[in-house]
């Protein structure tokens, strides 16, 4: 009570202050979750759809505890009191979730199971309570508000108006400007920091000293802070040394380097290899290397020559392209990468710049949507963005495999990295037969020591001993690392398998199967089996 009898009250205008601030905050701690959570178990839409859901679970419950405590305790030192400590718990989040999301990485990495699960869980878990008490505010700010029953509707229209306002600004912020800034732990503590802004000023005012006991609050996060950021989230490997750790709107990225020189892209959980760079080796013996051989399934006699330009879906940090250049020569390259940030990390540490790369042109956007805008016809697609368990849907249909064949030489051909397990042909057969929906024929190998599989599609009718057989046509003039290429892909050849799934845009199950891919793999005991060297 004040000196008059009165309870303190806040004006209307600073009430719905706090109502903006709420929702914007809300907003953002579910962006930044998904964030906190892909950095290890990826952006799949089991991932977005436990997010989402649990986050509506524990605003449910806060909608419901907010109007039961706003017609009980009808005070606004209560309300501010709620927003500090949801701010305070908001920011623990991060600090406490960051060694989870590292065991988490290390559990994903390894195929533990059952420790990977958990740790989902417990992340989800952590935002049980500071969430809840967020959703208290909008009923609690309502009641406040409220100077009559005549302008309730009125004043809750306004609220969650304002509210959702705020929720909008939340949406975005995160991830157009602060995690690609100042990344996700830092975004948590600076939303976290605003609410206590607002809400700690006029719990002073309201409760004079007694209210200073709040502002140890900031003091604590801060020292946990200090703690928690000292180190990056995933360690680098033994005999290994980090060159970059860093995050951007899509992706969390690690660039690590081995004591012989070997550099390598890590992105997320960092299960696979997404590139890898040697001053002087370019060949590694991994699925980037197939890529090269696609070509040659065509008649023969198939001449390097006829190789004069390469679309990439999929660039990562340049490895193809360097290696179709080293080959084919300064050809064009259109390399499509949905991250800008991996272009950047890819000019300074793999030497995908205009220096040592003049004829690869390296842009950042979608790989369906670059392809339609583009006009040139290309001897050779190559699409290396299919990171099991994150594929992207789109690019996986009968409609788009479509538009790449309109892209594509009368003698051209497309590639595909497709992830497997070594019993599981599935998610290859599917895609497989989806090709043969647009493309008169399609041949398989098995990329050996590795999950992974190259689908090649050609745009005229095709055998696969043709591959074979042009090795026979080969001249002295050919690159001998090409000629060994062409020699183990003509080894890996395997039967290509069929499939009743037809993915297309209207339908097209790839999550639904690549998690039961998975899932049964995990179940089959051989869990420490499963790696992916590359996407």
């Amino acid at each position: 009570m004040d000196s008059s009898g009165q309870r303190p009250a806040l004006s209307k205008r600073y009430l719905y202050i706090i109502a903006f601030f709420s929702g914007m905050t809300t907003l953002a701690i579910e962006l930044s979750a998904s964030r906190l959570l892909g950095s290890v178990f990826g952006n799949s839409n089991l991932v977005w759809a436990n997010v989402i859901g649990l986050m509506l679970l524990y605003l449910t419950v806060g909608y419901f505890l907010g109007g039961r405590l706003a017609d009980r305790f009808p005070s606004p030192a209560l309300l501010l009191k709620i927003i500090i400590w949801a701010a305070f718990l908001s920011a623990l989040i991060p600090l406490f979730g960051r060694p989870i999301i590292t065991r988490a990485a290390l559990a994903v990495f390894g195929a533990e199971a059952a420790l990977a699960l958990g740790s989902f869980i417990v992340i989800l878990i952590l935002f049980s309570v500071p969430v809840t008490l967020l959703g208290t505010v909008s009923p609690f700010v309502i009641k406040l508000a409220m100077a009559d029953l005549e302008s309730s509707g009125r004043v809750a229209g306004q609220v969650y108006a304002i509210s959702t306002l705020g929720s909008l600004l939340g949406a975005f912020l995160p991830v157009l400007l602060t995690i690609p800034q100042i990344g996700t732990t830092r975004t948590f503590l600076l939303f976290a920091g605003l609410s206590f802004a607002v809400a700690f000023p006029a719990l002073l005012w309201l409760d004079g000293r007694r209210a200073l006991v709040y502002a140890l609050m900031p003091a604590i996060v801060a020292l946990l802070a200090a703690s928690a950021l000292s180190g990056p989230l995933r360690p680098p490997a033994a005999a290994a040394q980090l060159r970059y750790d860093g995050e951007s709107a899509y992706n969390y990225i690690q660039v690590q380097e081995d004591s012989d020189g070997y550099r390598y892209l890590y992105l997320n959980e960092g299960q696979g290899i997404h590139s890898q760079w040697h001053e002087t080796e370019i060949f590694y013996e991994g699925a980037w290397d197939y890529f090269l051989a696609a070509p040659y399934f065509n008649a023969p006699p198939f001449q390097a020559e006829q190789v004069t330009s390469l679309l990439l879906i999929g660039l990562a940090a340049g490895t193809i392209p360097r290696q179709h250049i080293s080959i084919y020569g300064d050809i064009p390259i259109y390399g499509i990468e949905l991250d800008p940030e991996i272009i950047a990390v890819g000019a300074e540490f793999f030497d995908m710049n205009p220096t040592a790369m003049p004829n690869l042109r390296a842009v950042a956007g979608d790989g369906r949507y670059l392809l339609n805008r583009s006009q040139e016809q290309f001897a050779v697609i190559a699409i290396d963005a299919y990171r099991p368990p994150y594929i992207p849907w789109h690019l996986t249909t009968v409609e788009f495999f479509g538009e790449v064949k309109a892209r594509l030489r009368a003698d051209g051909v497309v590639a595909i990295n497709v992830g497997r397990t070594d019993t599981d042909r599935r998610l290859v057969d599917a895609l497989s037969s989806t090709l043969l929906q647009v493309f008169p024929s399609v041949h398989a190998l098995d990329v050996p020591r590795s999950f992974n599989s190259l689908l090649v599609a050609t745009t005229q009718p095709t055998d696969p001993r043709n591959l074979r057989a042009n090795l026979e046509y080969r001249s002295a003039g050919v690159d001998p690392a090409l000629y060994e290429i062409l020699s183990l892909a003509a080894d890996a050849l395997v039967p290509l398998g069929s499939s009743e799934i037809i993915f297309t845009d209207d339908l097209a199950p790839v999550e639904t199967l690549v998690d039961s891919i998975v899932l049964d793999f995990l179940l089959s005991g051989r869990a420490d089996e499963f790696r992916l060297d590359h996407d």
